[in-house]
Formats: structure tokens, sequence, C-alpha cells
């Protein structure tokens, strides 16, 4: 009996071993096949595992190459500046500046108004010239007078152009006008003509409204003086306020500052009366329709030059090799990124690349 458990005992055995070295021969069996796999294919992985990088580094590139930024500016000093100067840049200063200083932190611009003048291009490049802010914004360019000043002071000023407005003229609501010529502006503004029915409009006295020359963000009489009926006005804001009281008032402004208002209306300009383009985009937006819709600058008149009086956005900017030539230059290039254009067109003005 003891025999015969025995030999079970090593039958069973001899199975269990033979069992065993099967299964770690097919182990072995399976990783020699699995290593001989990897050998083949590691070219394939490789090259896979390359253009997988490729894409996404190309991928990156797409994303980061969107156009120049607030961001890329480089040399942009950081302080805090003054700067001032035309009122048509309100809302420049309103959308676009606290967009650049909201990215760029370490600059801070303040906006400072004229001492005992109102606000505007002539006003803001005095204030440069006397070192009273860092950079001025005008809607208007340089005078020789202005450039024989800056000389005078031991320093030049440059000008450079980073958008483009439209010069609308604006009555009251109620004046039946079909438009003026821009000739027939000049002659209203130098006293020539004095009553709306020499322009094919009622018969009703002409009130011009403007601000001082001296003041003034643009210039509709390049070296001639303004006639002895011309009212003047601290401000666009106060204009528009006395035009809605004066049924035979007359104004001239930035487009973007004045076309949208809903207490006046802007007339149609042009080089000849039948040739009268808007300042806004047709159809015109009535006062009874403002405020639920307003009416939009006509930047493609602007853009492509057949409307006839426009006015290019400039920044005034000090070369004197200091630091207000530096800020000058940053808050330039700033404006002239792609991002820069796009925030000026936001603010209703035209790009001028």
């Amino acid at each position: 009996m003891d025999n015969t458990n025995q030999k079970k005992a090593l039958i069973n055995s001899e199975i269990a071993l033979f069992l065993r070295g099967l299964i770690i021969g097919k182990v072995l069996t399976l990783m020699v096949i699995g290593g001989l796999l990897w050998w083949l294919l590691k070219p394939n992985l490789l090259s896979r595992n390359s253009a997988d990088s490729s894409n996404s580094n190309q991928s990156f590139k797409t994303v980061s190459n969107t156009g120049s930024s607030f961001q890329t500016v480089a040399d942009v000093p950081p302080a805090s500046f003054n700067y001032g100067g035309s009122t048509a840049w309100a809302s420049i200063r309103q959308l676009v500046d606290s967009q650049i200083q909201s990215d760029r932190p370490e600059l801070q611009l303040r906006y400072v108004d004229p001492v005992n003048a109102s606000p505007g291009s002539s006003s803001g490049i005095r204030m440069l010239l006397d070192g009273r802010i860092d950079f001025a914004q005008s809607s208007r360019p340089l005078t020789d007078e202005e450039q024989a000043m800056a000389k005078e002071r031991g320093f030049t000023l440059e000008q450079r152009q980073v958008g483009m407005d439209g010069i609308a003229v604006v009555v009251n609501p109620s004046l039946n006008v079909a438009g003026l010529t821009v000739d027939q502006l000049q002659q209203i503004y130098s006293g020539k003509i004095t009553n709306w029915n020499q322009v094919g409009g009622p018969n009703l006295p002409i009130t011009p409204l403007s601000q001082r020359p001296e003041d003034a963000d643009t210039v509709i009489l390049k070296g001639q003086a303004l006639g002895s009926n011309v009212q003047y006005v601290y401000s666009t804001t106060e204009a528009v306020r006395q035009l809605s009281k004066i049924p035979g008032g007359v104004y001239y402004a930035s487009a973007r500052s004045v076309i949208f208002q809903c207490s006046v209306k802007a007339l149609p300009l042009g080089s000849t009366s039948s040739q009268l383009i808007p300042p806004y985009q047709e159809p015109m937006v009535s006062p009874e329709q403002c405020p639920r819709q307003r009416n939009q600058l006509n930047t493609q008149a602007v853009k492509n030059g057949s409307y006839p009086i426009i006015a290019n956005l400039f920044v005034i900017i000090k070369q004197n090799k200091g630091q207000e030539q530096q800020i000058g230059d940053a808050y330039a290039k700033l404006l002239l990124t792609d991002q820069g254009q796009r925030a000026i067109e936001q603010a209703g003005f035209v790009a001028v690349r």
C-alpha cells in the first residue's frame, strides 16, 4: 500500500514540474515575440511621436501668432504719466486706454485738463510745449508755429498717425436743409453767408458756434479769422446743448463726438452740391428713434477719402531723448498694434493699418 502511494506522489510531482516548465516556456516565448515586435515597430513609433510633437508645436504657433498685442510692445516705461488734448479722443481714453492699462499694469496714464482754456488739440499741444504733460492726443496736424515754438525750447515735435475720423456739421433737428458744400461751410464761418435761405434752407438767420481757434480740435478756416457773428463755446458738449435751443444754429466737430447725439442732426457734406455724402451710415436714424438706435460713423467714406473733411488722429511726441519721448513713442506703438487698431475701431474711429 505504501509503495502505491509513493508512486502516485512521484507521478504528481513530475506532472507539476512539467506544467510549471510549460508555463515558464510560454511566458519566455511571449516575451521574445513581444521584444521582437517592439524592435520592428520602434522606428514607426518614434516617427509618429515626432509628428505629434510637431503638430502640437505648430498648433501653439498658430494660436500664439494671432497678431501684435499690447503685451508684445517692448520698452513700455513702468511709471505714471500725464497726457491731454483732443476731446475727439474721449472714447479712446475711455475704451482703449483703460484696456492698455489693464494689460500693462506697470503703465499708468492720467488725463489732465488745461488751465484757463477749453480742452482740445491746440490746448493739449500747448501743454506739451510747456512741459505740463508727457504726450498729447490731437485730431489735427501740427502747425508751423507749434514746430517753431518747440525748436525755440530745444526739442522737436513728432506727429504719429494712429486713426482717422470725419468732421461732421450738426444743426438743430428741425432745420430743413439738404446739406452743405465745404465752400458754403467756410463762407458761413467767415461771415459771408448769414441766412439759411442762401444755401437752400428756410429764411432763418445762421448762428455759427465754434470753439476758439486757439483751443479747437479742428480748424475749418485755415489762416483766416472767424466771422464776427460766430459764438464761442467751451466744448462740444456745450455746443450740442445750445444747438437744441437755437433753430438756426450750426457747429462742426469730430464726427465720432456728435453724429450719435439725439438732440442734433448731422448734415451731408460735399465738394459740390451734387455730391453730398453723409458722415453717418444710411439710413439716418431720426431723433425720434434715438436713443434706442444711434447713428454710426460712415467709416467707408472716411476710409476711401470720399467724405470731404477728414481728421487724422495723431499722437504728438516730444523728441527730447527723455522719458517724455519714451512714453510718447510707446503709447503710439501700443495703438498701432493689431489689438490697438481693433480697439480704435471699436471706439468708433477708422484704423490706419
